[in-house]
């Protein structure tokens, strides 16, 4: 059997496309509507997953599915990576710090909606690994540091987003601080298997307002202090 090539990973990322469109429709009750934002899917239509896995689940990276990553890590479920931008809403003019680098793939997506990414990753081999990767596929918007994703990166503060990968009982204090005010965070909150996918509102007075979304199961954000 030949190997697959691009034209094969196109094709295979449409369905993924698909698919996440009609796992929104089916979870529409859940999750308050039956369609994402379309550019949110337009962006996922662009970013080749396959290349932020790795290359021996090459031909995996469309299943709606997570995939480990290394280091106990894994790469989102395809839909679920969709809903968390979807709920972040992040704009073309915006500025949007990511927790949780992992090999690069949602940083991507981001990219291709925000106008400048920031993102922490703690192993420092998967930020370098996706700092080459995002490189090479010419993705110049997006900066990464090797560091402890609950003290965000204050130098680049205040943000417009902030998207969390990885969960906790509560916001991390200095992702709150380094969040502007009017602005959003997402992250998924609880610990175990009561985790949920909660969006987290700043006022402009500084103060912050929690709506809970739909279960998920991250792991858990480390050195949290």
């Amino acid at each position: 059997m030949k190997p697959i090539g691009e034209e094969h990973f196109a094709i295979l990322r449409r369905h993924m496309v698909e698919v996440i469109a009609i796992e929104a429709d089916l979870m529409s009750d859940e999750i308050g509507k039956a369609t994402l934002d379309e550019r949110v899917l337009r962006a996922m239509l662009r970013v080749p997953r396959h290349t932020f896995v790795p290359m021996q689940l090459a031909h995996l990276a469309y299943h709606n599915t997570p995939l480990p990553i290394g280091f106990d890590k894994t790469i989102s479920q395809p839909f679920i990576a969709a809903l968390m931008v979807d709920l972040l809403a992040p704009e073309p003019h915006e500025v949007v710090l990511e927790i949780g680098t992992g090999l690069g793939y949602q940083a991507a997506v981001l990219a291709e909606l925000a106008a400048r990414v920031w993102s922490v990753e703690i192993v420092e081999e998967l930020a370098n690994h996706a700092d080459l990767r995002l490189h090479q596929l010419g993705y110049s918007t997006i900066g990464i540091r090797v560091g402890n994703g609950a003290r965000g990166w204050a130098e680049h503060a205040l943000y417009d987003k902030v998207l969390v990968t990885a969960a906790a009982e509560h916001p991390p204090p200095a992702l709150i601080e380094q969040l502007k005010p009017g602005g959003r965070l997402i992250m998924p909150m609880g610990s175990g298997e009561a985790q949920r996918l909660t969006i987290v509102d700043k006022d402009v007075a500084g103060h912050t307002r929690m709506q809970e979304q739909i279960p998920v199961r991250f792991s858990q954000l480390e050195a949290v202090i």
